[in-house]
């Protein structure tokens, strides 16, 4: 009785909060001066159409930084806290002698209507993904829309073919150096430019053109491989924890 009428309290307190805020809510009619100078200078400075995108690789650029590196802890944390997970279920099934069982690695086999769905589809999730990162400067999208497409089509994948491996070694190996290629970019913009992720160390090329914008296009090329192939280790390493090891 007293735990829910904690939690009654609790959920009374945050409505409460949630209603100041949404009641004293003002709505901004002019941009704030980081904002109009984005808006401003930022197509010249940048040169790409999709400015939100431009400002986040940017300007903004150790935030995002910050983000693929987040995202990199989460993945390893999954990993991490899986593998331990099956350590302790296999010390239990040694003591109870039932270990091959619970081990055997058993896969139900996708239906047909999933296996002709990814034959079909997997091929355009790919090359949609890798279109919304080559044009993230362009037209909506970016690193992580395309790296999460991509690691969707990885999904299908992994439903269709359960009996499938994916190399931990190629996901580690491009993960790592994309990673590593998105760092060095960013050191040369310090070194040849104006700062951090500096798109401006390659020509901006034609206003509005695939290959425009300075380094942006390289530098979502790094974080869509980046996410993608995160994201389908952690699809990979759930997989594998809820169907036994292969």
């Amino acid at each position: 009785m007293i735990k829910r009428l904690f939690i009654f309290m609790m959920l009374l307190l945050l409505a409460l909060i949630f209603f100041k805020l949404a009641s004293n809510y003002t709505e901004n009619t002019q941009l704030s001066k980081l904002g109009q100078y984005y808006a401003e200078k930022g197509p010249q400075e940048l040169g790409a159409p999709n400015l939100v995108t431009a400002v986040v690789v940017t300007y903004r650029g150790l935030d995002t930084l910050g983000e693929v590196t987040v995202l990199f802890i989460s993945a390893a944390g999954v990993g991490l806290l899986l593998r331990r997970t099956r350590r302790k279920q296999d010390d239990e099934d040694l003591e109870q002698g039932d270990r091959a069982e619970e081990t055997a690695g058993v896969h139900k086999p996708a239906s047909e209507i999933v296996e002709t769905a990814t034959e079909l589809l997997l091929p355009m999730v790919i090359l949609f993904g890798i279109y919304v990162f080559l044009n993230g400067h362009l037209s909506p999208g970016g690193g992580f829309q395309g790296g999460a497409i991509i690691a969707s089509g990885t999904m299908f994948l992994l439903l269709a073919l359960p009996e499938s491996h994916i190399s931990r070694l190629l996901i580690a190996t491009i993960e790592s150096l994309s990673g590593f290629s998105y760092v060095v970019v960013g050191v040369l913009g310090v070194i040849l430019a104006g700062g951090f992720l500096d798109n401006r160390i390659m020509d901006l090329g034609t206003y509005g053109s695939l290959f425009s914008a300075g380094a942006i296009p390289l530098i979502y090329v790094f974080v869509g491989l980046k996410v993608g192939f995160e994201l389908s280790a952690v699809l990979d390493r759930f997989r594998k924890e809820d169907t036994g090891p292969l």
